[in-house]
């Protein structure tokens, strides 16, 4: 187990040097391990879904502890590697170097920053603002300081930058080329309209700062979140257009809680939950996704199906 944590970074990395892998929001241990036994090689925790799933909305409430400690128990559940929002780094440089350190000792595999004035909104909302793009360039520095000071380099820095929305798309590249230099492992063009902007973006990185991605560029990560600026596009034409992983950050809560809202409403109404028995997970379902068997020890921690122990 110990070791599948600690090599997830490099596990991931290896992975999207070959493909482009897909990254499914999972806001608790339990939603992790259901991506593992479906065949995911890999896991997003994100900063919009856990603050939902705290209650309150995706503004930075969530502090540094509330996410290390679902970090760590989506990365404990599952054993897949795991990319972590980081919000705007919880700070300013120092924060960023700690959050870095943290993430990695919770088991993350990679985090993103980004570049907004805190408090922060979602990306795919109007009225953001940008922080200074060498204000951002610091924070990366100091993160990419911690990356190689915690991990030997392998942690993946991921910096995300909200500025298609507020200054355009030539901003987005030249902000990322900043990152990058800065020491980004991974860029993160957030708020994209269209597939012909991702290949924009795609082209213009492809091959620069000679880091890890195929091409000697960065990696590149897509965000394919629903409602919001971004049109549904698939995890194949992604890969087509040079995009190394895809997130899909709070498609998981968004289906649960239609389900949940759906119930409660039908409870409500009849005061019965016969309705939607056909609809729950039944109790063997979930003890087998848990690896538990009444009667016998289960052992912490027991990864799901496949994983090693």
């Amino acid at each position: 187990m110990a070791n599948v944590i600690r090599n997830s970074a490099t596990t991931l990395r290896n992975l999207m040097k070959q493909k482009t892998v897909a990254l499914p929001g999972a806001f608790n241990g339990l939603v992790a391990r259901a991506a593992a036994d479906a065949g995911f090689e890999g896991v997003y925790v994100s900063g919009g879904a856990l603050s939902a799933a705290s209650g309150v909305p995706d503004i930075g409430l969530v502090s540094l502890d509330g996410f290390t400690k679902v970090i760590s128990e989506v990365a404990m559940s599952s054993g897949l590697p795991v990319i972590a929002d980081a919000d705007t780094g919880f700070g300013e440089g120092e924060m960023c170097s700690r959050t870095v350190w943290e993430y990695w000792r919770a088991g993350a595999a990679g985090c993103h920053i980004e570049d907004q004035v805190f408090p922060k909104r979602c990306g795919h909302l109007d009225g953001k603002a940008l922080v200074p793009v060498d204000q951002m360039a610091e924070k990366i520095a100091r993160a990419a300081a911690a990356r190689d000071a915690c991990s030997n380099g392998q942690f993946i820095v991921c910096a995300r930058t909200d500025a298609r929305g507020v200054e355009g798309i030539e901003s987005t590249i030249s902000r990322a080329k900043r990152y990058v230099d800065a020491g980004a492992d991974m860029i993160f063009p957030e708020g994209l309209v269209s597939e012909d902007e991702f290949k924009i973006v795609a082209d213009a990185l492809y091959g620069y700062g000679n880091k890890d991605a195929p091409g000697g560029g960065p990696f590149l990560l897509a965000n394919m979140t629903e409602f919001g600026k971004t049109p549904i596009i698939p995890l194949s034409r992604f890969s087509a257009l040079g995009y190394h992983c895809v997130i899909f950050p709070v498609s998981t809560l968004r289906v649960a809680m239609g389900a949940v809202t759906s119930f409660l409403r039908s409870l409500k109404e009849e005061g019965t939950v016969e309705s939607h028995l056909d609809k729950m997970q039944s109790r063997q379902d979930l003890y087998s996704l848990l690896q538990y068997t009444p009667g016998k020890e289960w052992t912490y921690p027991t990864m799901t199906k496949g994983k090693e122990t």
